[in-house]
């Protein structure tokens, strides 16, 4: 059966040197450090890659951050992995838990998680089931 979290959390990105150095001024590389409240009580820690464009409004990353703390009260970690794109203003992002990624009580979590930024403020809601393992 499907469950719901919701929440906020705060984000601290970090511009982080590329492996490329001569990969150009559109290139990004960022940490990510997150700190998450509401019904997820946790912090993360990953690395995002972007690419910027000469039309404004259009840009793209992705990202992998691993989450450690308790999900509606059970605890353990896992993998979120991001495909975001901004095409000409227009927004699109998927935040998927990595299969098999859980660990301790969240082993066999699956899921997406939405991520919504009002006055500066971010927010997520997640949709989730975790299976028993055979």
């Amino acid at each position: 059966m499907p469950s719901h979290a919701t929440g906020s959390f705060e984000v601290n990105l970090v511009p982080q040197s590329l492996a490329d150095a001569d990969a150009g001024p559109l290139m990004g590389r960022l940490s990510i450090n997150k700190t998450f409240s509401g019904d997820l009580q946790a912090t993360s820690k990953g690395e995002m890659l972007s690419a910027g464009t000469a039309v404004k409004g259009s840009a793209g990353y992705v990202a992998m951050e691993r989450v450690t703390g308790t999900l509606n009260g059970k605890s353990g970690s896992f993998v979120l992995q991001h495909s975001g794109t901004m095409n000409r203003g227009t927004p699109q992002l998927t935040v998927s838990v990595v299969p098999d990624s859980g660990t301790g009580e969240l082993t066999g979590l699956t899921g997406t998680l939405s991520i919504q930024i009002a006055d500066g403020k971010h927010s997520y809601a997640m949709d989730y089931e975790i299976s028993q393992q055979a």
